[in-house]
């Protein structure tokens, strides 16, 4: 027999053909994608999306050549794809073919290079979030509009003129993120007809010299941007259920008494770099602000009522021309400010006599009956006592007590009686004290803010997950080692503080749970590594992580910012 072989046909041609190659996904990724109805493919330079990805659910797998039923992999047994990141790649178009993704309900594709979207986009009829921002659309297809479940809607840094009159029939909107150039009279004949449901509104980066009156119904608004427009006063809202308000770069000079006394329920207030010259000289008691930035204003002289709310944690003052006011001073912090100003307030010598107002107790400690009976506020703050008298909370049985501070004393246990005010306390301060067990806290199921900073603790209690109001929650500068166990588990948390522990591990996984979270201090830890998969925890607006021993990312990532640490992290996800 020969041992010659007719030889193999060769293309001439084929080293001159510009043929592209087809973009190609692991298969070990799609594999995990049909068992976890989740595909990553964030960051991998994809020019198009894959058929394969679109064609997920309907494709036999090639696993399926094992035709053996006692095999682990039983790879008919798929869930439907129902999250797909598609972040950070060079997309230019997206298939019409999206629309066999029938089961989607998030849809990622920030930073892309998309010019326009199909219109079978509106066939993904449980779609509830789409991430459209850092693109080059300069318009959308009216289909989408149809997405009845559609939530969350971010559409910043896009060529958008202005917001399509459409998006008022998505009456399930609750977050909005756009930076198209809109003006109030937009926003208002727009927006308006969903606006009863919107808890996130981001706005920044516009031409809005106001707000429409006609968003005063905005009854569920939680968090409201306004940054870099060019407003002159706060904006005109009835909005009950406002908890942060951020209208840093725009042109406010003067602060309106009445408008922020509307603010019943905000937590954080940021003005900074602003045109504001003086703050009025009775400030309103805000009894839920903890945060207010007044950075870089033209503020010469602060009033001596700011000193009054009750649970300002962090001021802010920096890069204004303060007189009046040692330097020193300003940079001891917040707390050692307010006590300056305490004591700057006078005694009006009209006034009725003490006895009335106030009580003295056998400590010589005095009882503001005022606070308790108007504000609702129990304090008993900075007495350096080891407990809390009994007359104290004789006083304030049957007030209906909401606030409570005990911070900055010798406590080493939780006062007994604490349990006595349970019905109606939502915050509690218990700071600067020797605490090293909280478990009687956990019986308050009214709670909504927890301050525990400057104690002992090394755990937390797993009663405190029946905390189901809890929102945010200060752990700073104690002993704990790990992200507590027990904050997984509470799924109302918007706010947690670990700054200056000694943390080390961090659970993303279980930590992307908890949807409603919205700033992470992790700043001050052991951590030596950031898990990649932290970088999927997209309801995240502040994470800090500085001071922490990790080479990855690094220093100049992370002075970026929130927004730039997250990308970083995802990039880093491996396939």
């Amino acid at each position: 027999m020969s041992r010659l072989k007719q030889a193999d046909k060769v293309d001439s041609l084929a080293g001159f053909r510009t043929t592209k190659p087809e973009p190609t996904v692991p298969l070990g990724l799609l594999k995990a994608a049909r068992k976890s109805g989740q595909l990553n493919l964030s960051g991998r330079r994809l020019t198009e999306v894959p058929q394969n990805v679109y064609r997920l659910n309907m494709d036999t797998p090639e696993e399926a050549q094992d035709v053996s039923f006692g095999g682990s992999d039983r790879w008919w047994e798929q869930t439907d794809l129902t999250k797909l990141l598609l972040s950070s790649n060079l997309l230019t178009q997206l298939s019409d073919d999206v629309r066999l993704l029938s089961g989607l309900t998030t849809l990622d594709l920030h930073d892309n290079q998309l010019s326009s979207l199909p219109s079978t986009l509106g066939e993904l009829k449980g779609l509830q979030q789409l991430r459209l921002s850092h693109n080059q659309l300069s318009s959308l297809p009216r289909e989408l509009f149809t997405l009845k479940n559609l939530c969350s809607l971010s559409l910043q840094q896009n060529l958008l003129e202005d917001l399509p009159e459409e998006l008022g029939q998505l009456e399930n909107l609750t977050e909005l993120v756009t930076e198209a150039p809109i003006t109030e009279l937009s926003l208002s004949s727009v927006f308006y007809p969903c606006a009863a449901e919107v808890k996130v509104l981001d706005c920044s980066s516009n031409q809005l010299f106001d707000i429409p009156a006609s968003l005063s119904g905005m009854l569920s608004l939680e968090q409201l941007y306004l940054r870099h427009n060019k407003l002159s006063r706060l904006p005109q809202l009835h909005a009950p259920a406002l908890k942060e308000l951020y209208v840093g770069n725009n042109l406010i000079e003067l602060l309106d008494t009445e408008q922020l006394a509307s603010f019943t329920s905000i937590s954080h207030l940021e003005l900074r770099d602003n045109k504001i010259r003086t703050l009025p000289e009775q400030i309103p008691v805000l009894p839920e602000l903890t945060r207010l930035d007044l950075t870089n204003n033209d503020i010469s002289t602060l009033p001596a009522s700011l000193s009054l709310l009750p649970n300002m944690k962090v001021l802010l003052l920096e890069g204004n021309p303060l007189r009046g006011i040692r330097r020193d001073l300003l940079t001891k912090g917040t707390s050692e400010l307010l006590k300056y100003l305490r004591g700057r307030i006078k005694e009006d010598p009209e006034k009725a006599d003490e006895s009335q107002t106030a009580m003295t107790l056998p400590s010589m400690a005095r009882v503001n009956v005022h606070n308790i009976k108007t504000l609702r506020t129990l304090e008993y703050s900075d007495k350096h006592a080891d407990s809390i008298p009994d007359e104290l909370f004789d006083a304030a049985s049957d007030q209906g007590i909401t606030t409570i501070n005990f911070s900055k004393n010798q406590l080493k246990a939780t006062p007994p009686r604490l349990m006595e005010l349970q019905a109606s306390v939502s915050d509690l301060n218990l700071g600067f004290n020797k605490l090293t067990d909280c478990s009687d806290i956990c019986k308050l199921l009214q709670l909504t803010h927890i301050d525990l900073r400057n104690n002992q603790l090394s755990d937390l209690p797993s009663e405190m997950k029946n905390l189901t109001k809890l929102r945010s929650i200060i752990l700073s500068y104690n002993r704990l080692k790990s992200f507590p166990e027990v904050l997984y588990e509470v799924l109302s948390l918007e706010t947690v503080l670990l700054g200056n522990n000694q943390v080390c591990v961090v659970d993303p996984g279980r930590l992307m749970k908890l949807a409603c979270l919205t700033t992470l201090d992790l700043s001050n830890n052991d951590l030596l590594n950031i898990p990649p998969e932290l970088g999927l925890c997209t309801s995240l607006r502040c994470l800090s992580l500085e001071g922490n021993p990790f080479r990855t990312p690094r220093a100049a990532i992370v002075s970026k910012g929130t927004d730039a640490v997250l990308e970083y992290l995802r990039s880093r996800i491996p396939a």
